[in-house]
């Protein structure tokens, strides 16, 4: 077990480090203090042979900007949130715009543009990175100043966990994620149209024209939406239901978790197993990555990653039937995600 640091470029003045943890099987995950970004996973597949398995880019120029949110951790509040604005304890609050009307990801500065601090551990069972930031009463539109740590850990049971947690000097909604984008080919040889997900969900969110939940709780049953024995991601890009067809041909809905979550892709043997106290996770099958854009493999395209966002429910700030993103004075805000990495 180790963890290497490098200089990856500077930001202003400010030294952007990567991070790389290793543990004894192969498998290296890669971050930097932008954003926690992770910008590699390396992983063998079943003969052996080790291959990043995220999407990311190949200059920290292009992190700096990351319109995609490539590995980034997403804050204040993961998702979109309706016309940009809130009510707390009645007093009104206008977020930054940045999703049309709306607010998304918190905003065109949230957590994934913030330049964190930093500090390593390293034991003979595990390597880990403790990040910290504290966001600041007002940034974005947001109350209060949040005191926030993400926890990167990797241990020789191939197991990579992320710990979120959070306090507040006044109330204000807390809803963390990971937006890495996953593609278990390797090196991005395939799209993840052929991926098997299962999902243990009975239900996912209704989403409107905007991508905004509308409230209502779908049952998955008899449709491409029902996980739970597994599907291939292309059944919902290739499906002409009205809501893969708003979504952009594929997935980006919240689904409310019962169980654990597994990926696979069949033709290298790898999996990827995810556990989670969040109540829900976000699929997006990266429908709308554009040719255009320069990525570490080349050239981006349609479906050629896949994000399982585990959070909160998108928008809750303005649903009371979900469960609540609000964060006290005095409370913590604790979430762990844990993705073990398998090849047979």
């Amino acid at each position: 077990m180790e963890i290497a640091q490098t200089l990856y470029g500077m930001a202003d003045t400010k030294e952007i480090i990567e991070y790389t943890l290793k543990n004894d099987n192969g498998i290296e995950i890669s971050c930097i203090n932008l954003g926690c970004i992770i910008t590699k996973v390396i992983m063998p597949d079943r003969n052996g042979l080790s291959e990043n398995i995220v999407l990311g880019f190949e200059s920290l120029e292009e992190y700096l900007e990351n319109p995609p949110y490539f590995g980034a951790v997403i804050g204040r509040v993961a998702g979109r949130i309706k016309g940009a604005q809130f009510e707390l304890e009645g007093t009104s609050y206008q977020l930054k715009k940045n999703d049309g009307n709306n607010h998304l990801h918190g905003g065109p500065n949230g957590f994934h543009k913030a330049m964190w601090d930093a500090t390593t551990f390293e034991t003979k069972d595990e390597v880990r990175i403790r990040f910290s930031y504290i966001s600041a009463d007002g940034e974005e539109g947001y109350p209060g100043n949040a005191t926030i740590q993400v926890t990167y850990t990797l241990n020789n049971q191939n197991q990579f966990a992320i710990q979120y947690e959070a306090n507040t000097d006044q109330t204000t909604p807390i809803n963390l994620t990971n937006h890495s984008y996953f593609n278990l080919s390797g090196d991005l040889k395939r799209d993840v149209l052929n991926h098997v997900l299962q999902m243990e969900s009975n239900q996912f969110l209704e989403l409107n024209e905007e991508l905004l939940p509308t409230g209502k709780f779908v049952d998955v049953a008899d449709t491409v939406f029902d996980f739970r024995n597994g599907r291939k991601i292309k059944d919902g890009a290739e499906s002409m239901a009205p809501q893969n067809v708003l979504a952009g041909g594929g997935y980006d809905h919240p689904f409310l978790l019962d169980g654990k979550i597994v990926l696979v892709d069949e033709e290298s043997g790898r999996k990827l197993l995810i556990e989670t106290d969040a109540p829900s996770v976000v699929l997006y099958t990266g429908n709308q990555l554009s040719d255009d854009l320069k990525i570490n493999g080349g050239s981006a395209r349609r479906h050629l990653g896949l994000c399982l966002e585990t959070q909160g429910l998108p928008d809750a700030i303005h649903h009371p039937e979900f469960p609540s993103i609000v964060l006290e004075k005095g409370q913590t805000y604790t979430s762990k995600t844990t993705y073990t990495f398998k090849w047979e």
